[in-house]
Order: C-alpha cells, then sequence, then structure tokens
C-alpha cells in the first residue's frame, strides 16, 4: 500500500511544483521541457522498456507522434489549472477522466456496460458538474477561465489513456510507448524553448533546469511507483486504481485547502465526495 501511497504524493506534488511555479519565477514551459528529459533517461533506467518492439513493421508512429504532441501541451494546461482553479478541482478534474476513458471503453473498445459501472459513470458526470461549478470567491471572468481549463484537463487526461490503449491494441508495450513520448515530446519541447528564446520570449535560465528535473523526477515517480504496486499486487488492480485515484483527490484537497487557502463551494465539496463514490464504484465493478 506504501507504493500506492507514494504515486499518488508524487502526482499531488506535481500540481504543487506546477502551482509554486510563478513565485520560484520559474518559466512552466522550461519546466516541462526538463521535465521530460528526466523522465526520459528514468524510463530507460529504471523501467528498461522494451525498445525492440518499436522496430516492428505495425508500430503506430503516427499515434506515437500524437502522444508526444499532448502530453506536453497537456501538462502545460495543467500548469495553467492548478493556478487559476486550484490543485483540489484540477486533481478532482485529472481523476475523473477516467469517465471519459470508460465511456471510451464501451463505445469503442467493445466493454461490456454493466449497471454498476454505469452508475459510477452517472455520479462521476454529477461530480464533473459540481467540480466547475464557480465558488462564492470568483468572479465570472475568472470563472470561466477556469472552468475552461479544468474541462481541458478532463479530456485530455481521458484522450491519453485511449491512445494508449490504441497504441497497446497495435501490440506496442505501454512502458516503450511512453519512452518513445517522453524522448519525442523533449525533442519538440527543446525546440519550441530555442524558438521562444529567439523571439525574446523566454531566456533559457539554470534554476528552470534545475526545477525542471524535480519535476520530470516527481512525475516519474507517480508512474513508477504506480506500476510497482501494480507487480506487487497482481490480483489486486481494482484496489491499487482506486487507493491511487482516491489518494490523489484526497491528498489534493488537504493540500489546496490547508497549504495553499483554495476555497470551495458547497457544490465543489459535494462533488469531490461523489468523485470518490463514482471511483470506487467503478474499481469495484466486475470485471467483463
Amino acid at each position: 500500500m506504501h507504493l500506492i501511497l507514494l504515486s499518488a504524493l508524487c502526482s499531488v506534488l506535481v500540481s504543487v511544483l506546477l502551482k509554486l511555479a510563478p513565485r520560484a519565477r520559474l518559466d512552466v514551459g522550461q519546466l516541462v521541457t526538463w521535465n521530460y528529459l528526466a523522465a526520459a533517461a528514468l524510463c530507460a533506467w529504471l523501467l528498461r522498456p522494451p525498445l525492440d518492439s518499436l522496430t516492428h513493421p505495425d508500430t503506430p508512429w503516427v499515434a506515437l507522434l500524437g502522444l508526444a504532441v499532448v502530453l506536453p501541451s497537456l501538462f502545460l494546461v495543467l500548469g495553467a489549472s492548478v493556478r487559476a482553479a486550484g490543485i483540489v478541482r484540477t486533481d478532482v478534474a485529472q481523476r475523473l477522466s477516467l469517465l471519459l476513458s470508460l465511456a471510451a471503453a464501451f463505445t469503442l473498445f467493445g466493454e461490456r456496460a454493466d449497471g454498476q459501472r454505469l452508475l459510477g459513470l452517472v455520479l462521476g458526470l454529477i461530480a464533473v458538474a459540481g467540480i466547475v461549478a464557480r465558488p462564492e470567491t470568483a468572479t465570472p471572468r475568472e470563472e470561466r477561465r477556469s472552468w475552461l481549463l479544468l474541462l481541458t484537463v478532463w479530456v485530455g487526461f481521458a484522450l491519453v489513456d485511449v491512445m494508449l490503449k490504441r497504441i497497446a491494441l497495435a501490440g506496442t508495450p505501454s512502458m516503450a510507448a511512453l519512452q518513445a513520448a517522453f524522448a519525442i515530446a523533449f525533442v519538440l519541447m527543446l525546440g519550441t524553448q530555442l524558438v521562444r528564446q529567439l523571439r525574446g520570449r523566454t531566456r533559457m535560465a539554470w534554476r528552470n533546469l534545475g526545477g525542471g528535473l524535480l519535476l520530470g523526477v516527481v512525475n516519474f515517480g507517480n508512474i513508477v511507483f504506480y506500476v510497482r504496486a501494480h507487480q506487487a499486487m497482481p490480483d489486486s488492480p481494482s484496489v491499487v486504481f482506486a487507493a491511487m485515484n482516491i489518494g490523489v483527490v484526497v491528498m489534493g484537497t488537504l493540500v489546496g485547502v490547508l497549504a495553499f487557502g483554495e476555497k470551495t463551494s458547497r457544490w465543489n465539496r459535494l462533488a469531490i465526495v461523489l468523485a470518490l463514490v463514482a471511483i470506487a464504484v467503478i474499481a469495484t465493478a466486475p470485471r467483463a
């Protein structure tokens, strides 16, 4: 269980680092860039993905390139969301992306839509509505930006899940896919930062390199601890899944409220409870 807690802690720490970046005068674009350098190096070193699978003629390179574009783009949106909407609502929106992943499983991948998972889907959709509801202290303009970012986070993480599922169905191991996506994302983001530098929009700085490598270590920690938890509990995938997602929601809420003083409305708080229930209902549903 400690592996699940470490994975959830790393997930919340990613949001914390992105929230603190402007206060430390760190450029989020550069942080995301160096994050992928660290993630790619750690993935190759610790997970040793089967890269020979990428040489297969049926390797879905279009999907892998798409994943390499979506991942850093979503990271930038995540950074904007934790600053505009807060850690609490962003982490819950991120975890509720499982609803769209579940809907995709029903409609695109032919999984059975049983009553329990449909109940979880309905509860989760209600929770999404409560999460994007405006806190009492926010202005209409601020909240328009917040809920757009939250919905993008919600859809974006589900899109990543669907893309990984498509890549896996093509026969490419998920760790090899992530290794390729991390490496390509780093190259694309580094090129973007160089263009920004040439246009005078940013200045490459050592502090951004340090912050980005730290972000990459924490981001990769989320992945590796989650993988290790599944390896340690191979017969209880639903327990790992539920504990991870519930852990992120609970920790994110505590950190957002206690450490950053984030305000939540009655609807937000009710939505968090519904999100926890929805995750538990979906995770405990019998597998087809």
